[in-house]
């Protein structure tokens, strides 16, 4: 696997501020050709060799305002128990359902485009129904929980502007702790 030529948005950069754009379909090449890249990168951080060679951090998610580029395309990349990967390739997503049960990532949320610690936790809704395209342009309809619905909601505020530490309470930053769940 050769490393791709992505660079990532440090979170001083404006654009990571801006609400991306809807997607049009058929995608164009370097549409296409980006999310490979996404998912290869993501893919190469999460496997112990390639992250150390080439001195990456793991991440499971890339939105493509991250990679410069405002239009509402993220990816993100599942390690599996069996060590194979499942890939989620999200265009134009729109959240139909949300549960009420709250969650947050026990040892904090982290971001490619956050190279700090941020103290505090992020309350997100444990379970999501999130309606969206594929990169084909067929529409679909997918549920997710626990982390990976984590990693939606996360990667959705990227595409609207949000930064994860927006949603840490600035003046109590484990504020409500006792009414989520840690995963």
């Amino acid at each position: 696997m050769k490393l791709p030529n992505i660079k990532i948005l440090d979170e001083r950069h404006k654009l990571l501020r801006e609400v991306s754009k809807p997607v049009e379909f058929p995608l164009s090449k370097e549409e296409q050709q980006d999310i490979k890249d996404m998912i290869t990168y993501l893919t190469m951080s999460q496997i112990d060799e390639t992250r150390e060679k080439y001195d990456l951090r793991a991440g499971m998610g890339l939105a493509y305002v991250q990679i410069g580029k405002l239009k509402r395309i993220f990816v993100i990349v599942e390690e599996l128990e069996d060590h194979t990967f499942k890939n989620y390739v999200v265009i134009n997503p729109q959240i139909i359902s949300e549960s009420q049960e709250m969650v947050y990532v026990g040892e904090g949320e982290g971001c490619l485009s956050i190279n700090r610690e941020v103290e505090g936790i992020v309350p997100r809704h444990a379970r999501i129904r999130v309606k969206a395209y594929n990169e084909y342009g067929e529409e679909y309809v997918i549920r997710v929980r626990e982390d990976i619905a984590v990693a939606f909601q996360h990667e959705i505020d990227h595409l609207n502007g949000i930064l994860f530490p927006d949603r840490i309470d600035k003046n109590n930053p484990y504020k409500n702790i006792n009414n989520m769940r840690e995963i």
